[in-house]
């Protein structure tokens, strides 16, 4: 039984915007911190974006100003709004969560790990 579950990927224009979310399914889990990595093919997996249980919130250089991250504490849900996507944000895109806060951008930390879900920016 999966624990975190991606959904909003799809196919969009160069410019275009998706909303991606990610829910725990099973077991309830205690968790500090939520965040997405991406990994495009022939790359290693990158940090997104992130966020704590107090709302922080951290992105990479890359992404920062065009996503946003936003959680719900209570029910353990994350959902990342992208805008003015580009192609080279084309990747797989995974949700991941701690038990413990993650102030980094490490994967290393993070105990759950959804399956990912695809996103594909047209050039």
């Amino acid at each position: 039984q999966e624990q975190l579950v991606e959904s909003g990927g799809g196919l969009v224009q160069d410019g275009g915007s998706l909303r991606l979310s990610c829910a725990a399914s099973g077991r309830t889990l205690i968790v500090s911190t939520m965040g997405w990595f991406r990994q495009a093919p022939g790359k290693e997996r990158e940090f997104v974006a992130r966020i704590l249980n107090n709302g922080n919130t951290y992105y990479a250089d890359d992404v920062r100003g065009r996503f946003a991250i936003a959680g719900d504490n209570a029910k353990n849900t994350v959902n990342l709004q992208m805008n003015s996507l580009k192609p080279e944000d084309t990747a797989v895109y995974y949700c991941a969560a701690s038990s413990s806060p993650i102030l980094g951008v490490t994967a290393r930390g993070y105990n759950y790990w959804g399956q990912g879900t695809q996103v594909t920016v047209s050039s």
